[in-house]
């Protein structure tokens, strides 16, 4: 099949129609312009083609024509700790064991993909960075944010979710991926209004 993306028109006709029937199409219409507009009767009058190969010359432009046209949707914007709690909230609920998740984001730090790393116990998680950064990788992001509930509602981050967000900093460092912050949930209470933590606010981003 060779390298699609370096062949000509008349090479991907010939892909999708066969040799002779590319080098008539080229001929009657002189390039892809006028053959785009050339209705499926007019393209059977080709020789060679019939019913189904003008189907499939005419829906090759129909697509092109609406891959054109195809329009998407905005990322949800990732840039406070609030909107990252405001999306992981519902989800969190639910957790009765710590899950790791990982929320990706671009370069205006727009969500371009999340995912759960790994459960873990009642209040343990184990961490490696291959299986952190190995989704970021693969999505191109930019940047990505750090995430993680606590099943007992308090999102106060532990001695050991401060060193392994402080590992995981250093590994984005090296792969040139930076962790923009952390986010613990948990739940409101009377005495705590705010049902999340973010190592950034509290400082644990500080000096990296």
């Amino acid at each position: 099949m060779g390298n699609l993306e370096q062949a000509s028109a008349a090479d991907l006709l010939t892909h999708l129609a066969g040799k002779p029937v590319a080098d008539a199409l080229m001929d009657r219409y002189d390039g892809l312009t006028n053959l785009s507009k050339a209705s499926l009767d007019e393209l059977q009058l080709v020789k060679g083609v019939g019913q189904s190969k003008a189907a499939a010359i005419k829906s090759a432009f129909l697509l092109a024509q609406k891959l054109s046209q195809e329009t998407f949707p905005e990322f949800p914007l990732m840039d406070t700790p609030e909107r990252v709690a405001d999306y992981l909230r519902e989800a969190n609920r639910a957790y009765t064991v710590e899950n790791l998740q990982v929320v990706y984001l671009n370069t205006r730090k727009r969500m371009i993909g999340f995912q759960i790393i790994s459960q873990g116990t009642l209040d343990m998680i184990l961490v490696h960075a291959r299986e952190v950064f190995a989704g970021a990788i693969i999505r191109r992001a930019a940047s990505i944010v750090l995430a993680h509930n606590h099943p007992s509602g308090d999102p106060t981050p532990s001695a050991g979710d401060i060193q392994v967000t402080r590992d995981l900093i250093r590994a984005g460092q090296l792969l040139k991926i930076e962790v923009i912050d952390h986010i613990i949930m948990g739940r409101r209470t009377e005495e705590r209004p705010k049902d999340y933590a973010s190592l950034r606010e509290l400082g644990y981003f500080a000096g990296y």
